[in-house]
C-alpha cells in the first residue's frame, strides 16, 4: 500500500512513546457536566471532506451503536452532506466483518464485508464526492455590502 498520494498515516510508536490513548487523546469525559442530561461528546474514528461532502468512519468491535450515536448519525446525514460507514471489525488487525451505512437520515442493516470491500466503498464515495460538490462560494462582506447598496 503506497502513501504517495499525500496520506497521513499515524506516526506514533507506542513502544518508544508510550500509549497513544493515554498520552494524546483528550479526556472528553471531563466535559460531561457541561452538557444537559445524558448528552456526551463522541469520538470520530475517521473523517474526510471532499467538495463539502463528509465521510465518517465509526469502527466498532460489534455492530451496535449507542442511542446517542444512532441519533447523531441519523441527524447528521439528514441535515448535511454526510455519509457514515459503521464498520464492525478488529481495528488492530484491520479485519472487517460487516459495514452498515448511514445516509439520508437512516442506517441500513449491516452487510457482510471485508477490508477490500471497505476500501472499495471509500473509493466509490470519493469519486462521487469529486463530481458532486456542495461547496458554494459565499459573498465576501464587501460584495454583500455593495449588493445591499444597489
Amino acid at each position: 500500500m503506497s502513501h504517495d498520494n499525500g496520506a497521513n498515516p499515524m506516526r506514533w510508536d507506542c513502544q518508544r512513546q508510550g500509549c497513544f490513548n493515554a498520552k494524546k487523546r483528550p479526556k472528553i469525559e471531563q466535559f460531561a457536566d457541561c452538557l444537559p442530561g445524558r448528552i456526551a461528546f463522541t469520538d470520530v474514528d475517521g473523517l474526510v471532506e471532499i467538495n463539502g461532502n463528509l465521510l465518517l468512519i465509526e469502527w466498532k468491535d460489534h455492530q451496535s451503536v449507542s442511542t446517542g450515536q444512532r441519533i447523531l448519525f441519523e441527524r447528521l446525514t439528514r441535515f448535511s452532506p454526510a455519509v457514515v460507514l459503521i464498520v464492525e471489525g478488529d481495528a488492530e488487525t484491520m479485519a472487517v466483518e460487516s459495514i452498515a451505512i448511514a445516509y439520508d437520515g437512516r442506517i441500513d442493516p449491516p452487510a457482510q464485508a471485508d477490508l477490500d470491500g471497505l476500501r472499495k466503498l471509500i473509493r466509490e464515495w470519493a469519486q462521487w464526492a469529486l463530481g458532486n460538490s456542495v461547496v458554494r462560494r459565499l459573498p465576501s462582506p464587501e460584495t454583500a455590502d455593495e449588493e445591499n447598496r444597489q
